[in-house]
């Protein structure tokens, strides 16, 4: 009787826990998504010969479309990435040439950095994509927050798990793992300069480290960011590209 009690006590906890997982997700959610966004960036690659910046502004629609332009250096000005549902494109100036990336492929760097195109792609709601379990709580730079363990739910995911410090008054997450199903840990993100922007907490900076790949990371900041805005639709077909 003791066993089945305590077996009992043991399922509504999990049960309880997963609930409260799937809340904060929400919440996260409701902070980090949005119907379309405009921000413009600068991303610092951190490499083993110094640091370089490339500046870009984006367009995106919900996690189905998005475009960016790069503006910065002279090297790097003028390509653009294009994103429609599943598929990306790039269009090099240099060639006048655009490109479809697709497979393997995808998990190539970004111009160096240790984003890939996967980690670019891959929009989705965590909701959507994964199972979450809270797991405790921690200070993580002298805020409160939730740890949460995530599993994939789906097969066509970059990372089969994930761990997350998800602020527990501004539901923002301020650090990120990510792993292979194998266990082994891929990447690390730290999340910061959480600001308020049109009534929802928002990270401008992530640092992002590919455990895989020397160097110091790559830090991705954003210098301007606009929720909920009007976007030309011609913007998110492969003829812009090359406008």
């Amino acid at each position: 009787m003791k066993n089945i009690i305590f077996l009992s006590a043991l399922f509504l906890f999990n049960l309880a826990a997963a609930q409260d997982a799937d809340a904060i997700l929400k919440k996260v959610e409701e902070n980090m998504t949005s119907d379309n966004r405009v921000f413009e960036s600068e991303m610092i690659i951190h490499g083993r010969r110094g640091s370089r910046t490339i500046t870009s502004k984006t367009y995106s629609v919900g996690d189905k479309q998005s475009f960016t332009e790069y503006l910065s250096p002279a090297r790097e000005a003028g390509a653009k990435m294009l994103k429609l549902e599943n598929q990306l494109w790039i269009y090099s100036p240099s060639t006048d040439r655009t490109i479809q990336i697709s497979g393997h492929l995808l998990r190539q760097s970004v111009m160096g950095s240790d984003l890939s195109y996967e980690d670019m792609m891959d929009d989705r709601k965590l909701t959507d994509v994964y199972s979450a379990r809270l797991v405790g709580e921690e200070v993580v730079d002298k805020r409160k927050t939730y740890v949460l363990e995530l599993t994939a739910k789906v097969e066509d995911v970059a990372y089969h798990s994930q761990k997350m410090w998800i602020d527990t008054e501004r539901y923002v997450p301020l650090r990120e793992e990510l792993y292979a199903k194998s266990g082994q840990l891929l990447k690390r993100t730290t999340l910061s300069d959480v600001q308020k922007i049109e009534g929802r907490w928002f990270p401008l900076t992530i640092v992002f480290k590919d455990m895989l790949k020397q160097g110091d990371g790559t830090e991705f900041r954003m210098t301007k960011v606009q929720f909920d805005q009007e976007i030309p639709a011609y913007l998110f077909t492969k003829a812009a590209l090359k406008q």
